[in-house]
Order: structure tokens, then sequence, then C-alpha cells
């Protein structure tokens, strides 16, 4: 009798520790989100690639706790195409002529996926991805959206940040009305963001968040606080550089150096921003249950046309930058720490484009993917997991209908990269570069002649891709305020 009873006792336990396993309180909580996004950080404005300029504790650091991404591509050269992908998962070719205002309200957004997996939502800065119409963050899955609107650029980054303009940027921030006088903008957002998080940790502690923190820096007005300024310009005044402060690129200018002490003191800002951010999160007790992901939407603007301009950073040894698919324009720094699978420190050379962190991310929390959204976008969550083959091979594509020649020196074109190579195909100027990008990351060695059959079998790829997603191509006879 007793072994009866004991062994019944034992059944209960079991089956009373399985019920409590299965029960919502006991499940592991879902991670928090901080989506730092930077406007035009190019892949040397980061120390930690090898910048001897620029000084960026704090990113470093988040370097050395996080899977530092070498092979990271945005789906775009420029600002609002590549922000649409990263928010839909879709390559920008897909909607034509991806503009400001041309996001239609009807797409589905990484925010509105989370929240429907029952994330709270918060967007600061910039969004730049409808020019007054239905289609803004708090429309596209937020709940709270703070300085996103019509905006691409600060009329200036001290307040009152919609001063009247001194330069081409006109259109003002809505929401930062208020504020103190001399503040600057990037400090301003940091604020925001973590008054957003704190006041969610405190009314609702046990709901997950994602915050996705847009600055608006490093983009034009170049603008920067005086004694970082006056800290830049000290220290490039005694800096030895190796190269001219210019060579021919396409149809102008690239800049070979990074001596620009205003523009080193915007990128200080946006690392300190991220530095106050963490310190936050490390307060309130969530840092652990966090992932940071640290991303740019393109590459440095160190190229110019025809157009006079200031070129305030280089992304040399990568080859041009904004504007053009060479990797100075594509290829760009991203860091994601997730604490709870403590890869630290560690870097992979996995190629992945930025439409594929919204898959990514919903993987990550255990959320359902949304195959019918993020058409392009593939997750490499398992790479997390130590499992050999992240990210399925395949070939990557870019489609820059929105050449400026006079503005960045860049002309219509597309490319697609496939294992080691990189096909860009100059369509209206019909002629093709191929380049192993194992082997000449600098895009010096132009391989068409010597590799016509991998051109060739690329070229078809290109083809059969801007088939697919039906891309949009300029017709010869119109033209822009850029060309």
């Amino acid at each position: 009798m007793n072994k009866l009873i004991s062994l019944f006792l034992v059944s209960c336990f079991l089956l009373m520790t399985e019920i409590t396993a299965n029960t919502p309180d006991s499940q592991e909580k879902q991670p928090n989100i901080l989506f730092f996004l930077v406007d035009d950080m190019g892949w040397m404005d980061v120390a930690y690639n090898g910048s001897s300029v620029y000084e960026t504790p704090n990113i470093d650091k988040l370097a050395t706790e996080s899977i530092q991404f070498t092979n990271a591509y945005v789906t775009h050269p420029r600002c609002v195409p590549s922000r649409y992908s990263i928010l839909t998962g879709k390559y920008p070719a897909r909607i034509k002529r991806p503009g400001p205002g041309k996001m239609k309200l009807e797409e589905f957004t990484i925010a509105e996926a989370l929240k429907e997996t029952g994330y709270a939502t918060f967007f600061t800065g910039k969004w730049h991805l409808s020019m007054g119409g239905p289609s803004m963050p708090d429309n596209q899955g937020f709940d709270v959206n703070i300085g996103g609107g019509k905006a691409g650029a600060p009329i200036s980054y001290f307040y009152p940040y919609n001063e009247p303009p001194h330069h081409q940027f006109t259109i003002p921030i809505v929401g930062l009305e208020e504020g103190e006088e001399g503040e600057y903008l990037s400090d301003r957002l940091t604020h925001e963001t973590i008054n957003c998080i704190e006041k969610h940790v405190d009314a609702m502690p046990d709901v997950p968040f994602f915050a996705m923190l847009s600055h608006y820096a490093v983009h034009e007005p170049i603008e920067a606080k005086d004694e970082d300024v006056n800290y830049y310009q000290r220290k490039i005044e005694k800096h030895t550089f190796e190269h001219p402060e210019y060579i021919k690129e396409s149809h102008g200018l690239s800049k070979m150096r990074q001596d620009n002490a205003t523009y080193a003191g915007m990128v200080k800002s946006v690392d300190e921003s991220l530095q106050q951010v963490m310190l936050a999160l490390e307060e309130m007790n969530i840092a652990d249950n966090t992932i940071i992901v640290f991303f740019s939407d393109n590459g440095g603007l160190s190229n110019t046309g025809t157009e006079e301009r200031l070129l305030a950073t280089s992304n040399y040894p990568l080859r041009a930058g904004k504007g053009h698919l060479y990797e100075g324009g594509v290829r760009v720094p991203l860091l994601i720490k997730w604490p709870q699978k403590q890869k630290r420190g560690t870097s992979s050379d996995v190629v992945i484009t930025g439409a594929d962190l919204y898959p990514t991310l919903l993987e990550m929390v255990g959320a359902d993917l949304q195959p019918q959204q993020h058409l392009d976008g593939v997750s490499f969550k398992s790479l997390f997991d130590n499992e050999p083959n992240p990210v399925p091979d395949r070939s990557i594509f870019w489609h820059n209908a929105m050449a400026r020649p006079a503005r960045t020196g860049d002309y219509y074109s597309s490319a697609v990269r496939k294992g080691p190579y990189k096909l860009i195909d100059f369509y209206k100027k019909g002629y093709m570069e191929l380049y192993n990008l194992e082997n000449d990351p600098q895009e010096e060695n132009n391989l068409i002649e010597t590799h016509a059959y991998i051109a060739d079998s690329l070229k078809k790829e290109i083809i059969d891709w801007r088939v697919s997603v039906d891309a949009y191509f300029k017709p010869d006879n119109k033209k822009s305020k850029w060309d």
C-alpha cells in the first residue's frame, strides 16, 4: 500500500510540474528589443572597424558583447529605401522608386508584427517614409511616435530645431517644438527614448517592448557641440594622413580622409547616446533581457558629383560611399547583442541585408514569421544557436534607380553579390564591373574580362530578379533635380 501511495504522489508531482512548466508565468520572458539606427554612418565611422580619428568607446564596448557582422549590407545606398527594407523585410525595388512618402499604409511592418505578439512599441527620431500621409509611425505599429514625420534631416541640430533654415533642409521636425535653448538633438532623442522605456517598465514591467531610436545624426547638416569640435580639431591637426584628400570617382570625387572635426563630434554624440541608453537599461535591471541591434541605413557621405557640397567623412578602404553600389555605399556596421545567448565578442562573415532583420527578430522573440510580408528577408537567428549554415546560400541584390550623378556622383545601376563575387551593372551606360570581394574588398581589380563566364551568369540573375520584382527604370526623358 505504501508503495502505491508513493507512486501516486510521484505521479501527482510530475503532473503538477508539467502544468506549471506550461503556464505563461513560468515560461521564459520574451526579450525586449532596442533597435539603435544611425543615419549615414559608414563602415569606417566606428573605431572597432579601424578608424584612427573617430573615438567610439561605447560602440566598441558593445562590439565586445555582440556578434559583429562583417558582411552586413543595406538594401539601398540611400536613407528612405533602406529604411523601408528594415521595416518591411522587402527589397525597395518592389515599390518602384521609393523616395520620401512612398511607403504605403498597407505595408505590415516589424513593429506591427511585434505589436500583434504583445509588444509595446516606441519610435523616436527620423521616419522620412511619409510626406504627411497616413503612413506615419503611429499608423504603422508604433504606440508612441516622437519626432518622426516628413523630415529627412533637421533644420538645426540645436534647439530650436526648426529655426529658419541656413541650408537646403527646410522641413520641420514635428513633436519637438518645446525644449531647452541650445540642447542637442541627439541628446534629446536619447532622453525621449529612455523616458518612454522607463514609463513603460514602471507601468507594465511584464510586457516586453520594441524601442526604435532612429537618429537623425550623422546626416547633414554637419553640426556638433563646440567642445567636441575643439577636441577633434586638435586631434586632427596632429594626425598624419596617408592619402590625398580626394580622388576622382565615377561622376565626381571621393573623399579619402576623415578630417572633419564637426563630423567627428557628431559621431561622438551617437556614441554617447548609446552609452546613456545602455546605462539606463542597466539601472532598470532589464539589460540582461534586452536584445540590442546597432545598424546604419547606408554608407557614409563621401562622394560628390558636379555639385559642390561638404564631404565630411571617408569610407576608405571601402570604395565610394552613399549613393553608390560599391562597398562604401552599402556595407555598414551591424552589431547584435542577445544576452540570453551569450554570443560575446564574436564575428560572423555571413552575408546578410537590412531586410533580414525583420524575420530574424521575430524568431529571436519566439514570434511567428510573416513570410507573406517579409518577402525578401531571411532569418539568421540560427546563427545564435551555433548552427553551421545559419543562412542558406543565396544571391542578394541592389537596384539604384535614384541615381544622383550631380549630387553624389553615382550612376543608375543594379548589382548582385553571390558568394565572393559582386557584379555591378551600369545599365544606362552599358558596361559592367565584377569583383571578388574576398580577395579585393576595395574593388580595385575589375574581373569582367578574365571572368566573363561568371559575369554572364550573374548578369542573368540580375535581369531575372529585376523582372521578378518589377523593378522601376526611370525613362530617359525624365529628369530629377539631382540629374
